[in-house]
């Protein structure tokens, strides 16, 4: 198998993850890798002697074998809410809310951005709002007051047309990703953290943070002193501070490669998949809510997951295996 890193190597920092990837298992397979678009990776195409398919980077599906339905209703994080619960997969629920009145004679009453702060008192004044449609953890995060709701609403407006508003649920949180019906790897999410330099106040660490993630693309960090913690303090060297909220990798979060606690969890996983009709998926769930082993649900369920995590991992063998499930389903290798 040869070194993942050669192909990584002497990329600029916005070549795509998957292209590095696909010219990794192209190598291996004997397939001819050719970027389309001048060395960017931004387009490329994977031929064999039985044909050609193409891929893009940013919201373009890395996985053709998901067939397009199936891929946009789990990218509506409702739809999928509404799909999992009639199939009897317990999820973290939530209603939706637009934040534009374009459409309005378009969608029933009852999901205008008035209607979110009546919602927001019905679940007791906290909730977890994320865009509808958003992924990579942007916009995702706890608010606890009225006046936090109506700011956060103000902020996402300009980037997305809906949010979903659920309960606060606290638990830990894994992600397990699926071929078919196998079990690929299952990894457990830990939260970005700080890391001080003796110097530096929590809020000048956040600043630097915050910066990074908006250079991404994603929403700054909402951080403030009700979260425990003064924001003046200076952390020691080497100390580390997590942040609250989102886990996700590209928000700055942390994944390890470990085994789920119990086989219920994985078999919810699974359940989650086959309703949506999806062929590779990647599920994100809570156990052990509330200090409940038993206690366990669905968080979202992602139809164009990253892979990072293996590359960072050492695991090219998984990420040529998810590979040559891709191609084979493609026609461009025999089964």
């Amino acid at each position: 198998m040869r070194d993942l890193r050669d192909f990584r190597a002497g990329k600029p920092g916005f070549y795509p993850d998957q292209a590095v990837y696909a010219a990794y298992a192209c190598a291996e397979f004997g397939l001819a890798f050719a970027d389309r678009d001048g060395g960017t990776g931004l387009v490329f195409s994977v031929s064999s002697a039985a044909g050609s398919i193409h891929f893009g980077a940013g919201r373009c599906s890395y996985y053709p074998q998901n067939n397009a339905t199936a891929s946009t209703l789990a990218s509506d994080k409702y739809f999928t809410s509404r799909i999992l619960e009639q199939a009897g997969v317990a999820t973290l629920g939530g209603e939706y809310f637009f934040l534009w009145d374009r459409h309005r004679a378009h969608r029933p009453a009852g999901h205008e951005r008035e209607d979110a702060l009546s919602h927001f008192l019905k679940l007791g004044g906290s909730a977890f709002v994320k865009p509808l449609t958003g992924s990579r953890g942007d916009f995702a995060q706890a608010v606890h007051d009225e006046a936090s709701l109506v700011r956060y609403l103000g902020e996402v407006a300009p980037y997305y047309d809906a949010i979903l508003m659920q309960p606060v649920v606290a638990g830990i949180e894994y992600r397990v990703f699926l071929l078919d019906e196998e079990v690929l790897f299952t990894a457990r999410k830990y939260p970005p953290s700080l890391l001080g330099d003796g110097v530096s106040r929590i809020r000048d660490l956040l600043t630097a943070h915050n910066d990074g993630l908006r250079s991404r693309g994603l929403s700054p960090v909402a951080v403030t002193s009700d979260h425990g913690t003064a924001l003046d303090a200076v952390p020691a060297k080497g100390e580390r501070w997590d942040i609250p909220g989102r886990m996700n990798l590209s928000a700055g979060g942390t994944m390890q490669i470990e085994p789920l606690p119990s086989g219920p969890a994985l078999t919810l996983a699974k359940n989650a998949v086959s309703a949506l009709g999806l062929r590779v998926a990647a599920v994100d769930l809570f156990t052990d809510i509330g200090g409940d082993p038993g206690a366990m649900r669905v968080i979202e369920v992602n139809s164009n997951p990253s892979i990072r995590l293996l590359e960072q991992s050492e695991r090219g063998d998984l990420i040529l295996k998810i590979w040559q499930h891709t191609f084979s389903a493609m026609g461009l290798l025999g089964v």
